[in-house]
């Protein structure tokens, strides 16, 4: 009886550990995609001043465009963060990570394109 006791106690620990452990994840889950959509931010920003810097402030701003999607990711992120799988936020976090390589490649033309070997 004594070892049947042992038994379901540590199991109830192991499973108290197991769930103790997930909102950590959950929450450094959260944190990454917030930092994810923080350097996205940051790189738009960029890709704005150079944008304008070489075409001017005129015609389609493919900028705000993706300002715009951020956004809506982070209002996502705000009405569903708390209750979405480990796999919503990791897609989301991959979409904003894929969003800031087009970014980078976008800055990495228009650095080429101003480059005076081009």
């Amino acid at each position: 009886m004594t070892i049947v006791l042992l038994l379901l106690l540590s199991s109830l620990a192991i499973a108290a550990l197991f769930a103790w452990g997930r909102p950590g994840r959950r929450e450094r889950a959260v944190r990454e995609v917030l930092d994810a959509a923080d350097a996205l931010e940051d790189r738009l920003r960029l890709a704005r001043a150079e944008i304008e810097a070489v075409a001017g402030n005129g015609g389609h701003d493919p900028v705000g465009d993706a300002m715009r999607e951020m956004l809506r990711q982070r209002l996502w992120l705000r009405d569903h963060g708390r209750d979405a799988s480990l796999t919503q936020l990791a897609e989301v976090r991959s979409s904003i990570d894929a969003a800031r390589d087009r970014i980078d490649q976008q800055l990495s033309l228009i650095e080429r394109a101003r480059s005076p070997l081009a």
